[in-house]
């Protein structure tokens, strides 16, 4: 489960996290994401989360033109621990996060050292620190249009390990690597369910491929 290997009850997930928002980056419950933090700000906070619990809120911002400063973000995030890190000969840090759970954001927070805090509601992603039941996903039309999409954006991938691997965590790791829109990205994030999440993922996969029927393509 995402949360059992850091001996985090989802009762002492802290009030307050600091955020890292970076554009057309996701992460999940339960996926691991490296970073290379090089700025001083985001240095900082890096080394101010290295003492318990280690949490770093993942973030978009709304604006994903590049917009300098801080911008507003997307209320919805996600947490990761820092599962492993290491520091460069010219101070960077080369971190890998551990997903555990998402969150509302309820208020910011005054910036500390140059990064930002914000206040978090968890309550209603209690469920992340559950397995998620594969029931309701579609693996074979996934599969079926997976294969094309992988070869159009020229992805390489171990096919027989992709036809393997289990449900969630397939999905999972489909949805933060493929290259999606910002805003798709967070729709993936903020889906209820692992099926929904699925439903989604194979309809941005049909359209980016050419291949969406209007039923299934996404509703604005």
């Amino acid at each position: 489960m995402p949360g059992s290997p850091f001996d985090i009850p989802f009762e002492r997930l802290p009030p307050v996290v600091p955020i890292f928002p970076l554009s057309g980056v996701l992460l999940l419950p339960g996926g691991r994401l490296p970073l290379n933090i090089f700025e001083p700000r985001y240095q900082a906070m890096v080394s101010d989360a290295l003492a318990y619990p280690r949490l770093i809120g993942m973030v978009q911002p709304q604006d994903s033109t590049g917009a300098s400063g801080n911008p507003p973000v997307y209320r919805v995030g996600c947490a990761g621990r820092i599962l492993s890190f290491s520091e460069t000969d010219d101070g960077r840090y080369l971190i890998t996060l551990a997903g555990l759970a998402r969150f509302d954001i309820t208020a910011e927070l005054p910036l500390i050292k140059g990064y930002r805090p914000v206040r978090v509601e968890w309550s209603r992603f209690r469920g992340d620190f559950a397995t998620a039941p594969a029931d309701g996903v579609d693996r074979t039309r996934l599969l079926t249009v997976l294969k094309p999409y992988f070869d159009r954006h020229e992805i390489s991938c171990d096919w027989d390990a992709v036809t393997k691997t289990e449900d969630q965590h397939l999905i999972t790791t489909l949805a933060m690597v493929c290259p999606f829109a910002p805003n798709e990205k967070q729709a993936l994030l903020e889906s209820a369910t692992l099926a929904e999440r699925a439903t989604l993922l194979t309809a941005l996969i049909e359209m980016a491929s050419g291949s969406a029927t209007p039923e299934r393509g996404l509703r604005h």
